[in-house]
């Protein structure tokens, strides 16, 4: 049995550098810990920390291919973020133009939670904590 101790980093690669750079680090408010040319490549590499943990790379590379990403396609489902208040979250959303889908509770939890799309239609959550 493998001896894992955490989640180290979430990878997504963006269609539009520049767009996603903006919207995770405006928007959602991750801080750059690093980005990087690489030129071989011709790719980007941006590293993304959330409350002083490395959470995600960002990626780009000429041309990925297109993949179906919705909340119920195979594969990964989304990524979630935690909040303490869904419905803040929700309008804080919003007012930067970014579409959330209305609120709702889970049957399991009594969370609330709202998913919202990233630039290139990755499905994001709020969970509200």
């Amino acid at each position: 049995m493998l001896h894992l101790t955490f989640v180290h980093h979430i990878a997504i690669i963006c269609s539009d550098y520049e767009r996603s750079k903006r919207f995770y680090t405006e928007i959602l408010g991750l801080k750059i810990i690093r980005e990087v040319y690489r030129a071989e490549r011709d790719s980007y590499k941006l590293d993304l920390e959330l409350n002083g943990q490395y959470i995600i790379e960002l990626f780009s590379f000429p041309n990925p291919p297109a993949r179906l990403s919705r909340p119920e396609a195979l594969g990964l489902r989304h990524l979630a973020f935690a909040v303490s208040d869904v419905e803040e979250g929700k309008k804080n959303l919003e007012a930067a133009g970014i579409e959330a889908e209305p609120i709702r509770i889970d049957a399991h939890t009594g969370r609330r939670f709202t998913f919202f799309s990233d630039p290139d239609g990755l499905p994001l959550e709020l969970y509200e904590t």
